[in-house]
């Protein structure tokens, strides 16, 4: 059975915590999008990870870990996560780790592309040229995601199969690509042969590692029955197609991301868990109806320690939007939610929840794909009574205040899909189970 996790809202909201929480009980967790322009936290036994392009749950020594094609790769990067995370040892000891290529032969054609330096000098160079030109950026992580998403879509990007083929075939492609750059952003300073020297110490590092996605995947949906895992990044809000163009990633983060980054059909996916938190955040620009640009907003930040895992930025915040969480919804399928974060509100004396959208005094049946519109949209709000108590040692549904049960009934009852987890702190133990 084939379970995936993905972010209802605009990402960070506590993915990677759930996904270690359901990796204690699985035999395989998979990354099928995006790279290390994640961020996913994860508390055991007190001490933090932060993982990147690891799937969270490469923590529990008996799971296998996979990259899927539909992950772009930076190997610095990953090698960089496995040193100063104390990773390293779950990638060379106890976890199987691969990465997907496709397929394995005498010249392997994979999907899972190459995230170089150069990737993420072009993103900070473009960010740069943003804001000269239009006097605003898009906010990327400037991990080179959407420059190495765009040469894979111009079919002039290089693939991890590539770098393990023919290395002098490679590199000329390389230098063919870096020229290609550096001749449309002339400021831009590029060590070819540095970075070639680097890649090739590379490729013995993960030849072990790499394997034909396609037949690795239907083998294990196929074989002796186990327990798969997909880990989505980002969130439905930052889908390159469903989320609030274009301040949005460069993959497709939501559902159908899981069959197109892991080469393997729509029937495999079992249940989809939709992961909220009980308020809403957002890193960088774009519109957020519900942002509360107030002391609620800065209590919220203060509160849920709101500040990007990758980029260090502080998050806004503001009120849970349920018309976001619907629309997410719409899309994926949620099977059942996990509600993080609750705690962050157990001082507020009254809590609103939007519930719908109002745009020039007429409610709008649906969530605008235009950015022009969703600026000018007026949530409607239903206020609900807060619970004025600590709920951080809450273990079960009724150890909770009868207001905060009665928060998340509200959720279940207009989203349509039932909690079935709810956070009430940063540890794995904090995470109440409801059914």
């Amino acid at each position: 059975s084939l379970t995936v996790v993905l972010g209802a809202q605009w990402g960070d909201e506590g993915k990677g915590k759930v996904v270690d929480l359901l990796a204690q009980d699985a035999d395989m967790v998979c990354r099928c999008q995006g790279g290390n322009n994640a961020g996913h936290t994860v508390v055991v036994d007190s001490v933090e990870y932060d993982f990147h392009l690891l799937p969270s749950g490469i923590i529990n020594p008996k799971v296998t870990a996979f990259i899927g094609n539909g992950v772009v790769i930076h190997l610095p990067g990953l090698f960089e996560e496995g040193v100063d995370k104390t990773l390293l040892q779950c990638l060379e000891t106890h976890c199987v780790f691969h990465i997907s290529v496709s397929p394995p032969s005498v010249c392997p054609l994979s999907p899972s592309s190459a995230v170089f330096d150069f990737h993420q000098a072009v993103d900070g160079v473009q960010e740069q040229q943003r804001q000269e030109q239009a006097g605003k950026n898009l906010g990327t992580t400037k991990k080179g995601i959407g420059p190495v998403y765009s040469a894979k879509a111009a079919r002039s990007g290089l693939r991890i199969c590539d770098l393990l083929a023919d290395f002098t075939q490679f590199s000329e492609r390389y230098k063919v690509l870096a020229q290609q750059y550096k001749g449309m952003y002339p400021t831009l300073v590029i060590d070819i042969e540095g970075e070639l020297d680097k890649l090739k110490d590379y490729v013995e590092r993960i030849k072990p590692m790499v394997r034909d996605g396609v037949h690795y995947m239907y083998e294990a949906l196929h074989g002796p029955p186990k327990k798969i895992l997909v880990e989505g990044a980002n969130a439905a809000l930052l889908d390159i197609d469903f989320g609030t163009y274009p301040f949005v990633t460069s993959s497709n983060c939501t559902v159908g991301g899981v069959c197109t980054g892991l080469g393997m059909p729509p029937q495999n996916v079992g249940e989809v868990y939709g992961v909220v938190k009980a308020y809403t955040t957002r890193v960088g620009i774009g519109a957020f109806p519900s942002e509360q640009s107030n002391d609620i907003g800065q209590l919220l930040q203060t509160r849920g320690k709101e500040v990007g895992v990758t980029t260090g930025r502080k998050r806004r915040c503001g009120w849970l939007d349920l018309v976001l969480i619907k629309y997410a919804h719409m899309i994926n399928g949620f099977t059942a939610l996990a509600l993080t974060k609750l705690d962050i509100l157990d001082v507020l004396a009254e809590i609103k929840v939007g519930v719908a959208y109002k745009v020039d005094n007429q409610t709008i049946p649906h969530f605008p794909a235009n950015q022009e519109v969703l600026h000018r949209v007026e949530v409607q709000y239903e206020t609900l009574p807060g619970w004025n108590s600590d709920t951080s040692a809450a273990r079960s549904f009724d150890e909770l205040p009868e207001n905060a049960q009665k928060y998340v009934r509200f959720v279940e009852e207009h989203v349509g899909v039932p909690v079935k987890w709810i956070g009430v702190g940063k540890s794995r133990e904090s995470m109440i189970q409801l059914f």
